[in-house]
Parts: C-alpha cells; sequence; structure tokens
C-alpha cells in the first residue's frame, strides 16, 4: 500500500454566524454558517479570509455534520484565492452544550475532516490550482479551526 505524504499549507481560523433553517423534509436538520472573519497562516501563503462566504450543512439524524463550504481567501500581498471543501463533522455527545458554554473542541474530540480544492488566477500562487489538500478541524465557540496539509 501507498504511504499518505502530506506538507503543511496553512492553519485557518474562521469566525462564522450561525442562520438556522431547521428540520427540512427530507429528513434532516439544515442551517448556514456565514463567514464573518478570519485569518490563515503557513510558511507559503498567509492572510485573512473574507466575510461572506460560508458552510451550507445538513445534520443528519445520527448527528453527523455534511460540510458544503466556500470562501474567499485574500493573502498579505492581496491575492485572492478561491477555497472550496466538503467534509464530515461528528462530535461527542455533550459538544454542543459545550460550545455554548464557551469551550473548545480539539481534533482529538471530533472526527472534523475535509477535503479542500482551491482557485486562484495569481501567478506566484498557480501552484494552489493543481493540489488537493485535506484538513484536519477543531472547532471553538465563534468557529472552526482547520489544519490544511498539501497532499503530495
Amino acid at each position: 500500500m501507498t504511504n499518505v505524504v502530506v506538507r503543511p499549507l496553512f492553519t485557518i481560523e474562521f469566525e462564522t454566524a450561525a442562520q438556522i433553517i431547521g428540520n427540512v423534509p427530507m429528513g434532516y436538520f439544515r442551517r448556514s454558517a456565514i463567514i464573518t472573519a478570519g485569518k490563515f497562516v503557513g510558511d507559503r501563503v498567509s492572510g485573512k479570509a473574507l466575510a461572506g462566504g460560508g458552510d451550507w450543512l445538513i445534520k443528519r439524524a445520527d448527528g453527523v455534520i455534511h460540510l458544503d463550504v466556500r470562501a474567499m481567501l485574500e493573502t498579505d500581498a492581496g491575492e485572492s484565492i478561491y477555497m472550496t471543501y466538503t467534509g464530515r463533522l461528528k462530535m461527542p455527545p455533550d459538544g454542543e452544550e459545550r460550545l455554548a458554554r464557551g469551550e473548545s473542541l480539539s481534533p482529538n474530540e471530533l472526527y472534523f475532516r475535509t477535503s479542500v480544492l482551491f482557485e486562484t488566477a495569481a501567478q506566484r500562487l498557480h501552484w494552489l490550482n493543481d493540489i488537493l489538500a485535506i484538513g484536519i478541524g477543531s472547532r471553538r465557540p465563534q468557529g472552526p479551526c482547520y489544519e490544511v496539509f498539501e497532499l503530495l
């Protein structure tokens, strides 16, 4: 079997505001988490998350959350990056109550994994258009954090 090799890309923190839709006829709970701010820091690329993107998620009856995220990033040099990812989040039974109390949940307490793609017109960052990345998440009351890794 082939070994999976990754290289750290950046750590990203989002601040979000929830918009609840509720239990929909398709049999799941729907809500969105709109990005209000954020920042990302890495050796090759750093900057901020712009307001307006978000996660249009569904929560299954068994509690597992399906992520569907689109975010606009701007590097410290002013370059634009479109970031999309899908994934899964499974929290411990008391996870939502802990977040409501202001606690954070570490990656060791969650199954919070994502598959990440990028698009950019910035010449210096064209390599981002050609990679697949993965994210391992943690959860803070104000929004998610991810360690993002380039798959080599």
